[in-house]
């Protein structure tokens, strides 16, 4: 792979992406939750935009920035196929700490509470 100077290096389909640590832990939503989160999500614009040039450590700090200021964001993924789309999906969660709430077609709705300012109330069970 060629990096030029100044330039983010793109992740390779070979290549392993390293996932920097989070401190936040996923949360396992119940599906009232996930309805309630696609229903709060469906008005949204997707905030990241994830192109030829793939997952790069640079979007996954933007994501994590986004998240912590958000909480739900709506992603649009335009790589390769379905497993492509799935395993970029995969890496982004598991980098972030997010949950996935869901995903259809080439968008993704991620969802992480701020614990220090939570912003969305969430129905229990």
């Amino acid at each position: 792979m060629t990096v030029f100077p100044g330039k983010t290096a793109a992740v390779e389909p070979n290549d392993q992406l390293k996932i920097r640590p989070v401190k936040i832990s996923q949360v396992e939503l119940s599906q009232a939750q996930k309805k309630h989160l696609k229903g709060l999500a469906h008005h949204l614009k997707p905030v990241l935009l994830i192109g030829q040039h793939g997952l790069t450590q640079g979007v996954l700090d933007e994501m994590a920035i986004t998240l912590d200021h958000h909480e739900l964001i709506k992603v649009k993924i335009s790589v390769g196929d379905r497993e492509e789309r799935d395993q970029v999906i995969d890496q982004m969660a598991q980098a972030s700490g997010a949950s996935l709430v869901h995903r259809i077609g080439n968008m993704a709705i991620f969802f992480r509470r701020n614990p220090k300012q939570p912003k969305i109330a969430l129905p229990s069970g």
